[in-house]
């Protein structure tokens, strides 16, 4: 039995929560309502026309079945606007969720297999993001996630593309379809992508095993890991995190939805936690996990009944996690403090 804790965590006041955001596709924000002014205003006709029966496809069986209606849906996305749209949609969002830092993930390769230049893709999302302080209060940075069940090959004529083109991007990320997809098939990308200087970080321990976590680090060299909750199911690997601190960007609602966890209330979270595990928390595609970043703390101090220490923690540990200057993760910091003391 869960006991109260004994400085409760008001639920309103987790939209109040600054925090960072470091685990977000973009793509995983469009909400029905906008795929269906998408499609609209470009002139498709999809196979859920409208909202009810396309609402009724978000129930998923594995991560499999969820990225099926992830593809299918970017078929709206066809002009800079669209993707400007769907930016700023987010940020929105992200402003009524206390985010105050994001680091967003796009897939640029998925985006190119349907026949959408690159360039659209990139100036559209940079375009919302440039104005992003001022419309919003939010910083960002763009990461362009690569997809690990394509070959090595399509990723590096991407990234080559990217380079090339000066995108707006600080790093790279890989995900996608886990299982078969090992870390080591990525290497050479990996490795171009540090000569570029650009930051790396990967899904692993998602669906995939703790191997997964620990190839990422050994082979790919990256400085922050996606999901990586099946970590808990090998000691030594989790002895090197704590020993490492290396950033786990865990998203709840998504293992639930995706059943790589039965239920929130089986989910390794607390244990991670306990464990000293650098861990925070984030929304993943939260058009169809059920609930941006706050929603996924709410539902945890609900299921856990988190006190507000533990809440300034994992705040806290997402900030220090990021990619932000130095200078951005002090003000934040200060602004998580002044949160907590109002808790009190």
């Amino acid at each position: 039995m869960t006991t109260a804790p004994e400085n409760p965590v008001d639920p309103a006041a987790l939209a109040t929560l600054p925090k960072a955001e470091l685990h977000l596709h973009i793509e995983g924000t469009l909400e029905p309502e906008l795929i269906l002014e998408l499609a609209a205003r470009n002139g498709l006709t999809l196979p859920f026309p409208t909202l009810d029966s396309l609402r009724a496809q978000y129930e998923f069986s594995d991560l499999q079945s969820f990225l099926d209606l992830y593809y299918a849906n970017m078929a709206v996305l066809i002009t800079e606007a669209d993707f400007a749209d769907m930016t700023r949609a987010y940020l929105a969002r992200a402003q009524e969720a206390g985010v105050q830092h994001a680091e967003i993930m796009f897939d640029p390769q998925a985006h190119v297999a349907r026949g959408v230049e690159l360039s659209t893709a990139v100036n559209g999302i940079a375009a919302a993001l440039a104005s992003s302080v001022a419309d919003f209060g939010i910083t960002t940075e763009l990461i362009a996630a690569f997809l690990r069940d394509q070959p090595e090959a399509s990723a590096l004529e991407v990234l080559e593309q990217l380079l090339d083109m000066e995108a707006p991007i600080i790093g790279i990320g890989l995900d996608s379809a886990e299982v078969g997809n090992p870390p080591s098939k990525f290497i050479r990308l990996y490795r171009r992508a540090k000569e570029a200087g650009l930051r790396l970080v990967a899904h692993a321990g998602e669906e995939g095993p703790a191997s997964y976590v620990e190839d990422a680090l050994n082979l790919l060299g990256v400085e922050r890991i996606d999901h990586g909750i099946r970590a808990v199911e090998d000691r030594i690997l989790v002895k090197r995190l704590v020993a490492e601190q290396v950033p786990l960007t865990v998203c709840p609602l998504s293992n639930v939805r995706l059943r790589a966890v039965d239920t929130l209330a089986a989910h390794p979270l607390p244990q991670m936690i306990s464990a000293g595990l650098n861990v925070c928390v984030n929304s993943d595609d939260p058009a169809y996990f059920g609930g941006y970043v706050h929603a996924n703390f709410a539902a945890l101090v609900a299921e856990f009944a988190w006190d507000a220490d533990t809440v300034e923690k994992l705040a806290g540990n997402s900030v220090r996690s990021s990619f932000a200057s130095e200078g951005r993760k002090a003000e934040m910091l200060a602004d998580i403090r002044a949160w907590r003391a109002a808790q009190s």
